[in-house]
């Protein structure tokens, strides 16, 4: 279970990456590309922020997320700038893709599809009997 003291420090980290990766991908020339940080985790000795990140469109996230990685070392000093009164030492920053709201959206559009098991029970394999 997080402490409060983990979850505010993922707070002021989620808060402040957002900004700063949107105005990264600004620069880089991705116009167009949406994203946002759906969810931070830090570990308990608060060394390390898993970042979680939503990207839009999804077509090129795998790129995107490498980019990201790669000029980590930026990202971690301007949020080291942006949070000195608040944080002492900022996280090791990993980040990952999360595709949750993809995997939302494709059950959604599954059973719109007419993929329903429900409503045709042969989609699904036949039990064994025991």
């Amino acid at each position: 279970m997080e402490s409060n003291r983990q979850k505010k420090i993922a707070g002021v980290i989620q808060k402040d990456l957002a900004d700063i990766l949107q105005r990264a991908l600004k620069d880089s020339g991705l116009m167009g590309t949406l994203i946002s940080v759906t969810k931070v985790k830090v570990t308990v000795d608060l060394s390390i922020a898993k970042v979680y990140l939503s990207i839009f469109p999804n077509k090129n996230d795998k790129e995107i997320l490498e980019d990201i990685r790669t000029i980590q070392p930026k990202i971690k000093h301007e949020l080291s700038q942006r949070t000195k009164h608040q944080l002492r030492r900022i996280p090791e920053l990993e980040f990952f893709i999360d595709d949750s709201l993809e995997y939302i959206d494709q059950i959604d559009r599954s059973l719109k599809g007419g993929e329903n098991p429900l409503e045709n029970p042969d989609l699904l394999g036949k039990r064994k009997k025991s």
